[in-house]
């Protein structure tokens, strides 16, 4: 009888242990705030911090808004993460000043910000996991130039110039082709929200509006798409350089329809920005910068195993 007591209170301990670990790993919660889920790319950095969040035997969670216009929608999503007292947390920026106030309030209750995709204007994230956007947009540029003969006139369609890619992936493609190409004009900048159907509008209209334009640039992967259908149903024959990946993309590269595009390393994004966060909470010192890589691809390499690996549907 005796023996059998002390079996059942070293049983009823073990399991307390076990509830105490398990309750251990859950309090390692650190939730992610996207820009937005409605593209791919999201999805890929999901599938990254998600990978991470495994490996590193810590909670994750991520959510964005339904469109990259929902600045105030995001901020909501930031407000009820930071209410659920996490560890550390995950912010791709719409607005690279409009979350500040939130994130001074993640800074004074010790929860350290990893920011991803998108910086902020403000030195509160303890690191930044990201694409080198203005150097991706460059390379965008010269091969726009290449393509062009280096002379003519090309127009860009961004998703928007409140977030730090928006901003720098227009300044990196417009830059550049201001301080190498002094024959190429870049005749107007219009911003869609990152909806395919707003740019496929845009496109349209800035198509109508110039009718010896040689190129455009999309500047991320709804951008992109919205150039692709823009000059389709315009019937117009244009050099087509995008941004980012997912299928449509990837088939219009096939196709000829767009001569190439920049990836990023989506997957990357997602496992270093749960990386760092966990660095962060055992106060291992980390650069602000996390760059996380870009590539050219074009049909030429799209099956090539070191850019099929950053590509994604």
């Amino acid at each position: 009888m005796m023996k059998r007591r002390v079996f059942s209170i070293a049983l009823g301990v073990g399991a307390a242990v076990g509830l105490s670990g398990a309750a251990m790993a859950q309090e390692t919660y650190i939730p992610l705030v996207s820009k937005g889920f409605q593209h791919q790319f999201w999805q890929a950095v999901k599938s990254g911090a998600e990978q991470a969040a495994k490996d590193y035997k810590v909670r994750v969670t991520f959510e964005g808004p339904e469109t990259e216009a929902m600045v105030d929608k995001q901020i909501d999503m930031l407000a009820a993460a930071l209410a659920k007292n996490p560890k550390a947390i995950g912010f791709a920026a719409l607005d690279s000043k409009a979350a500040i106030p939130l994130l001074k309030k993640a800074q004074a209750a010790k929860i350290p910000v990893v920011a991803f995709d998108s910086g902020v204007d403000s030195d509160i994230p303890v690191t930044t996991a990201t694409t080198d956007n203005k150097a991706a947009a460059a390379l965008a540029a010269d091969k726009m130039a290449e393509f062009i003969g280096k002379s003519g006139e090309v127009a860009v369609v961004a998703h928007d110039q409140t977030s730090r890619t928006g901003i720098d992936r227009v300044d990196g493609f417009v830059g550049r082709i201001k301080s190498t190409y002094p024959n190429i004009k870049v005749v107007t900048v219009q911003y869609g929200g990152g909806d395919h159907l707003k740019s496929t509008e845009i496109t349209k209209s800035i198509l109508q509006a110039n009718p010896n334009l040689k190129g455009m640039f999309g500047a991320n992967e709804g951008s992109a798409i919205g150039v692709v259908n823009g000059a389709k149903e315009m019937k117009r024959k244009i050099v087509i350089i995008g941004y980012d990946s997912g299928k449509q993309q990837k088939d219009a590269i096939r196709d000829g329809s767009m001569a190439g595009a920049i990836t990023q390393n989506p997957v990357g994004i997602g496992y270093k920005t749960v990386e760092a966060a966990v660095k962060a909470l055992k106060g291992e010192s980390l650069p602000k910068i996390i760059d996380t890589g870009f590539y050219w691809y074009d049909k030429s390499n799209i099956s090539e195993p070191k850019i099929a690996a950053v590509l994604y549907d």
